[in-house]
């Protein structure tokens, strides 16, 4: 059976770096990337993250269909790591901004992937929920979706993980790859 972990936090709490750090724990690994290069700021995170994982992944850059992307994985692929879900959230609300129901289309196609899969997966996703409310009806929308989403995946997942400051706290589930 593959393993999901779900690593979820705060902005710069360090999921990303924990999650490549985990996956690096198997031989054979991808990097489904989700953002978009849509502004210098955007193009250097990208860059940066590019350049801490080397070329120690197959990274695979999929902005709208994450159950595409993890559906072509290579056969060999032992583990996948998903940064992040909730940039790909942003993504389809802004492709999609008109057409709600294939917002949720996608969201679904992806969730049931979740339940057969090609190999182990790492996901990463930011919580938003700890914040203030939103000021207007979209923003609000998302905040809602993403607050559904990690909770439909953290239902489906082995082990989730919470960074604050860098540090990981386990909130279900024990290691499923021991050291």
């Amino acid at each position: 059976m593959k393993e999901i972990i779900m690593i979820t936090g705060g902005s710069r709490s360090g999921k990303s770096q924990y999650a490549l750090k985990l996956a690096q724990r198997k031989t054979r690994r991808a990097f489904i990337a989700t953002a978009e290069p849509i502004d210098e700021e955007m193009k250097e995170r990208i860059a940066d993250h590019q350049q801490k994982r080397g070329d120690k992944f197959l990274t695979i850059e999929e902005p709208f269909d994450l159950g595409r992307a993890l559906c072509s994985l290579p056969d060999n692929i032992e583990v996948a790591v998903i940064d992040c879900l909730t940039v790909w959230l942003g993504n389809l609300m802004h492709k999609y901004r008109e057409h709600y129901f294939l917002v949720q289309e996608k969201l679904k196609s992806f969730l049931d992937i979740l339940s057969d899969l090609p190999c182990d997966l790492i996901i990463v996703t930011n919580e938003v929920g700890m914040g203030i409310i939103p000021f207007d009806p979209f923003t609000r929308k998302f905040r809602d979706l993403a607050g559904r989403l990690n909770q439909e995946v953290a239902g489906q997942a082995h082990q989730v993980i919470f960074m604050v400051s860098g540090i990981p706290l386990t909130i279900k589930g024990n290691s499923v790859w021991k050291s």
